[in-house]
């Protein structure tokens, strides 16, 4: 009786700390969104799912998420997703690290409709055009 009383009381204990902290992290994680909405809010790089078009020869499904904590997300229908760091050096330039190489970018434009990316390669500038992703979206299955 007094180990069952003990086990019940040790849960209890630990049930309610863990109820405790969760409105204190979840108000912490509002409060960060909502400071990082203010200060990227007119740049429209930020947040969005922007998926490469290109000749009909290329794999579909090339993605990237520039986050405004700094995060690239890249990700395609044939490969599994990256997390990279980014910076935007400037209001025309952006990096991000790529298997342990710096990536840089010029900005050519961008807006809610369209971004292009001139990217400087070792082997030579290359163009990349990307546009919103239209929800829902799904990737085609592989040919076989």
């Amino acid at each position: 009786m007094d180990t069952k009383a003990a086990i019940l009381a040790l849960m209890t204990a630990w049930g309610v700390g863990a109820c405790t902290t969760l409105p204190a992290l979840a108000q912490d994680a509002e409060e960060v969104v909502e400071e990082a909405g203010d200060a990227d809010g007119d740049n429209p790089l930020l947040n969005r799912v922007w998926v490469m078009q290109g000749a009909a020869d290329s794999l579909p499904g090339v993605m990237h998420i520039f986050l405004a904590d700094g995060t690239l997300v890249s990700d395609s229908c044939w490969e599994t997703y990256r997390l990279s760091t980014w910076q935007q050096v400037s209001d025309t330039e952006i990096s991000w690290e790529e298997d342990g190489m710096t990536i840089s970018a010029d900005i050519t434009s961008v807006s809610d409709a369209e971004l292009v990316l001139n990217l400087k390669l070792v082997g030579g500038a290359e163009e990349q055009r990307f546009a919103p992703a239209q929800v829902p979206y799904v990737c085609p299955d592989i040919p076989k």
